[in-house]
């Protein structure tokens, strides 16, 4: 590379790529730390002017695989594929009004058509980007198994697989990164609830056992057989009508009924469908936190990278002091960060 020098007329100095680089880093130092480098007899002199120069990577350019990798990956190309998503429900819902499909049935059939296939091409991409990533990653198995219902002969007896078209809305849940926490908690929380469904189911055994030996001759369509009892302590257990509906004609003809009611509710309704609850928001806040955990570690192994970069940039600057050798008078490098 050549540089012409002000005052030197046509005369230039070719400075080889090391050179050019040492050149480069005494400029920028002498810039901010109002140094010159007048002394050295390889740079040129102070008044030279600098200009910025653009780094461009000398590898070669990207390949389109790169470039699908980078199209998939993108935020933009995820804001899209939901806003597909979003487009696709309100179509499939407008296609239930006879109404609306009399008057723009064609046109909802095309764009149902145009969007399904766009998000295959999407599957597609991610298949060739992702490799056998793709079938390890359980959101991806739900994006391709939601696409490929929509993909299945829906006639004939296989006409009830239209319905499952709706399905498609349901990869808003792989999208949103809240949604995917909200169900990540929820199947966390099935090994408790599993605990508290064997409990429960205990405790409806044990009162439909003894609710059919109360109640199975004065009120046999309701506790006449076991599962008649359970079936009717299940909709007391919802408070759906169980007072005036069930409990009060019991009580007519059993006045101490409410001994065996009031405890069966205070059991499941409350106790049991708490614990529920409970389990749900721990796992919930366990799935958070990790979340959190992961953010902090990838922001810690960040910081430890832009470190690495300092000592990086700070080994540079001692060997470009190295090299400089005695013709660095009047430059000082520090060994201190730079402000």
């Amino acid at each position: 590379m050549e540089h012409s020098f002000g005052g030197m007329g046509t005369a230039t100095r070719r400075l080889s790529g090391r050179r050019q680089r040492q050149f480069d880093n005494c400029r920028i130092l002498a810039a901010m730390r109002s140094r010159n480098c007048e002394s050295n007899p390889y740079l040129p002199p102070a008044g030279f002017p600098i200009q910025a120069r653009r780094y461009e990577p000398s590898g070669p350019k990207r390949t389109m695989f790169e470039k699908i990798r980078a199209i998939v990956d993108s935020p933009t190309t995820e804001k899209i594929i939901i806003g597909l998503i979003v487009i696709n429900a309100i179509t499939l819902g407008l296609e239930t009004d006879k109404t609306v499909m009399a008057a723009i049935g064609p046109f909802l059939i095309a764009l149902d058509k145009t969007v399904l296939g766009i998000f295959i091409l999407e599957i597609l991409a991610k298949l060739l980007v992702r490799g056998w990533k793709f079938w390890r990653d359980p959101w991806s198995l739900f994006d391709f198994c939601v696409v490929a219902i929509a993909l299945l002969p829906s006639t004939g007896a296989l006409s009830v697989l239209r319905a499952l078209r709706i399905l498609r809305v349901l990869r808003l849940i792989s999208l949103v990164p809240s949604l995917r926490r909200v169900v990540g908690g929820l199947i966390a929380a099935i090994p408790g609830m599993a605990s508290i469904v064997l409990l429960m189911a205990l405790i409806f055994y044990v009162f439909s056992v003894m609710a059919t030996k109360l109640y199975a001759e004065t009120f046999p369509e309701w506790f006449g057989s076991l599962g008649a009892s359970a079936y009717s302590l299940f909709q007391i257990m919802t408070l759906e009508s169980w007072s005036m509906g069930i409990v009060r004609p019991i009580m007519e003809v059993h006045p101490y009924a409410w001994v065996f009611f009031v405890p069966f509710i205070l059991s499941t309704a409350f106790t049991v469908l708490n614990l529920f609850i409970g389990i749900i928001v721990s796992a919930m806040q366990s799935e958070h936190d990790d979340a959190a955990d992961a953010q902090r570690t990838a922001l810690h192994e960040e910081t430890g990278s832009v470190l690495l970069e300092v000592k990086a940039l700070r080994k540079d600057i001692e060997d470009l002091k190295s090299r400089l050798g005695p013709h660095n008078d009047g430059i000082r490098f520090d060994a201190d960060p730079l402000p």
